[in-house]
């Protein structure tokens, strides 16, 4: 259930490679800035984007993004409903898919479909890159720096950035205010922490099999991990082609063959679509974790996006609670307030995320069971508010009367006697990142 998506790029209407984004002016070394943003990616993007779109009181933000490399992220699509404010509001961001309708399709096959205003869409992370690069470019108060940061630290009046161009050549930059992007090396220590791992193939079928106007959010129908959960994922971008994504919430990871077995079971048996040809394929794994990620890392060192939190603990959603947290931090840092990144989501809900994976992980509670229930128990408009953690008072208590009580009420009582410990990533990924991905032709 993650927003946030790592894929190839598929021909024809799936996602297209990334492009470099506009340059913008070089730092010169040693520069002072009155921020410094570490890393170009969603987040680092779009809170410069917001600190900089008013002329008059814009502050001078020198953006620090890596050489091309393994710090760099792979491309990857976005995908959201609603608005999600901030840079991917920009007008001149492309939207490269849209989906007017959305589906959930139950064990037993019934499917439980609505419309969605507005439409569900994706975004291609290079076209975000380089639409809003070419922006950034055109203000004057933006500089860019390639370079591979080393260490961010508390200076005497603010913080201090250093590490190395991509000629290797030493900098260092002092700012009022650093917020960091990277992605932690390490989790947080956690009660509970799963799995969100998926592998997707870009299909193209010799007959029509797909309705390019639904985006099918679960289907149901597929084998369920006795501790867990598990889904296929169906974005078609025409009547013969189409991302299946299997997804599946577990405390390990499964082998290639074991994604690979998932996706002919439910490509021959559950969904038979005839002869197909696989174009691309897609892999990763994003932490569903009840750890706190810490949004300061010093008097003037703030964290931001994934880093910050902004990854919901139950769906792996993203991609608009960092548009929302980088529109806060700016509108804060205009008002002359400390820009302290607000939590993404409400206490409450962080507290029902904790009880949930508790739930699903000690197998207490039946994964695919709850998601039947929540999308037909209830308005999808208000499903789509709880799971993008938009919802308020009410609409949780509607869907909290409606919820299996006695393994969630179980899981949140003992809650407070866990010990929270350090969580291993998965065998063979990335250091830690909001998704570890690969791709393959």
């Amino acid at each position: 259930m993650h927003h946030r998506r790592t894929t190839a790029p598929a021909p024809g209407p799936g996602p297209a490679p990334a492009t470099a984004p506009a340059p913008v002016a070089a730092a010169p070394p040693g520069a002072g800035a009155g921020i410094i943003v570490v890393g170009a990616g969603a987040a680092g993007l779009a809170l410069t984007h917001e600190l900089t779109r008013t002329s008059g009181d814009a502050p001078g933000v020198l953006l620090i993004d890596p050489p091309p490399g393994p710090d760099t992220s792979p491309d990857r699509t976005w995908c959201f409903w609603g608005d999600p404010g901030g840079a991917a509001g920009d007008p001149a961001v492309p939207v490269a898919a849209r989906w007017p309708r959305l589906l959930v399709r139950g064990r037993d096959g019934r499917a439980v479909a609505g419309d969605c205003v507005p439409p569900y869409r994706m975004i291609r992370s290079g076209d975000y890159l380089r639409a809003l690069g070419a922006e950034l470019a055109a203000r004057p108060g933006v500089r860019r720096l390639t370079g591979t940061v080393t260490g961010v630290r508390d200076g005497p009046r603010g913080a201090e950035v250093h590490g190395a161009d991509a000629a290797g050549r030493p900098f260092r930059h002092r700012a009022r205010w650093v917020f960091d992007s990277r992605p932690p090396r390490r989790l947080p220590p956690a009660r509970t922490t799963l799995w969100q791992h998926f592998r997707g193939w870009f299909v193209r079928t010799e007959r029509d099999a797909f309705d390019p106007d639904t985006a099918e959010l679960m289907d149901l129908r597929t084998p369920q991990p006795a501790r867990g959960l598990s889904f296929v994922y169906v974005l078609p971008f025409d009547r013969r082609t189409a991302l299946l994504e299997y997804t599946e919430f577990s405390a390990a990871v499964r082998d290639a063959d074991g994604y690979r077995e998932a996706l002919e079971h439910y490509t021959r048996r559950v969904r038979p679509l005839g002869p197909f040809t696989v174009t691309r394929t897609e892999q990763g794994a994003i932490p569903m974790t009840d750890g706190a990620f810490p949004r300061r890392a010093g008097r003037s060192v703030l964290r931001i996006g994934a880093a910050g939190g902004a990854t919901r603990p139950s769906t792996g959603y993203t991609f608009a609670a960092v548009q929302r947290q980088c529109a806060a931090v700016a509108a804060a840092h205009r008002a002359g307030r400390v820009p302290l990144p607000p939590r993404p989501y409400a206490r409450r809900h962080r507290v029902m995320d904790a009880a949930w994976l508790r739930a699903l992980a000690t197998g207490r509670l039946d994964g695919a069971a709850f998601l039947e229930d929540l999308f037909r128990r209830h308005p999808l408009e208000r499903v789509l508010r709880f799971l993008d953690g938009r919802s308020g008072p009410a609409d949780d208590l509607a869907i909290g009367l409606r919820a299996p009580v006695p393994p969630l009420l179980r899981s949140l009582a003992e809650l407070p006697l866990l010990p929270r410990r350090a969580p291993a990533p998965p065998p063979g990924a990335r250091p830690y990142g909001p998704a570890y991905a690969e791709e393959t032709v």
